[in-house]
């Protein structure tokens, strides 16, 4: 085996051992919340959502690529590169959008009460169905062109010179035009989030601040401040790590698109687009170790099915006497 699809693998690999498990963890907190109690609050079903999408995002790309690379499952034929480049392309974008919506939502929480923005808050929440099947909806449609132009690399061994070359497929577009249309697209659905959801960030931290400075005023007064505006306040903080991560990881994604846009032929390595899928997967990998150890509801239940296992076991035991 070529030492760069070692490489390659490893690092697909190491993904998939830490998104897997991670994303499925949150996931299975939330499932045992909502059994405990019913409900769940709009932030944990946002974070919830975007655990599935993140799940997604490592199964489809980092998991079938990690299989491929060792030689051991190869799903990359035609239709199989059209699936996972298709499902990829609408996970991902669902991914970047839920980390917006949970930046934005994670604002209107912690501002002022009494504010316009509180009734801005109930608004997204009684809507946040409807809005998921409008993501859904608008990142499925803008994601088409992986469908119509996604070709298998064992199949199509000279590609036009606009095409994409990542490793076990190509993006084999008609055109330069075409090419940058599309590729233009694509930036502008990750942009927008990440100005929207830093620009959300900044309100947050903000909102922290004189969050803070109120509470001194509170304290030398003799007062202390409410435990959910606590809790909100850590929620807030995390939101503000996780878009932190997401500006970094996807900004290197989409620098590395923008190169790709502008090489007038089609590259021989699929080094940069190998590249690309392991920063933006790397956010999918990593955001749900940041949940896990962050969130008091996905860490105490996460605990509780720790802690049932081994009495579980002493009753099995038990009962076999």
């Amino acid at each position: 085996m070529a030492s760069d699809k070692s490489v390659r693998g490893m690092l697909f690999l190491s993904l998939t051992v830490v998104g897997v498990p991670g994303n499925i963890a949150v996931i299975v907190a939330f499932l045992l919340l909502i059994r405990q109690e019913s409900l769940l609050l709009a932030a944990d079903a946002i974070v919830l959502h975007l655990a599935c999408a993140n799940l997604l995002v490592v199964l489809v790309r980092c998991l079938l690529e990690m299989l491929a690379s060792f030689r051991q499952v190869n799903v990359f034929g035609d239709i199989g590169c059209k699936t996972v480049i298709f499902i990829y392309r609408t996970s991902r974008a669902l991914s970047i959008w839920l980390t917006f919506l949970l930046s934005a939502y994670q604002c209107l929480c912690i501002a002022p009460p009494g504010s316009s923005w509180a009734s801005t808050r109930a608004l997204v929440a009684q809507n946040l169905f409807i809005i998921f099947i409008f993501l859904w909806i608008l990142h499925t449609s803008m994601s088409v062109g992986a469908i119509v132009f996604s070709v298998s690399s064992k199949n199509h061994t000279t590609p036009t010179t606009s095409a994409v070359n990542t490793e076990f497929c190509y993006v084999n577009f008609p055109s330069d035009i075409l090419k940058e249309g599309y590729g233009a697209v694509q930036v502008s659905r990750d942009v927008v989030p990440i100005v929207l959801m830093t620009l959300s960030s900044l309100i947050i931290l903000v909102l922290l601040y004189k969050h803070s400075q109120h509470l001194k005023g509170l304290r030398g007064a003799g007062q202390a401040g409410s435990g959910s505006s606590g809790a909100e306040q850590r929620a807030a903080k995390v939101v503000v790590v996780l878009v932190t991560m997401y500006v970094v990881l996807y900004g290197v994604d989409n620098g590395l698109w923008v190169y790709t846009l502008t090489v007038r032929q089609t590259m021989r390595s699929s080094l940069i687009s190998d590249l690309r899928v392991f920063f933006a997967s790397l956010y999918a990998a990593l955001s749900p170790l940041v949940i896990i150890a962050s969130n008091r509801k996905v860490n105490s239940r996460l605990r509780c099915v720790a802690k049932e296992k081994p009495l579980q076991g002493k009753t099995a035991r038990l009962c076999s006497i």
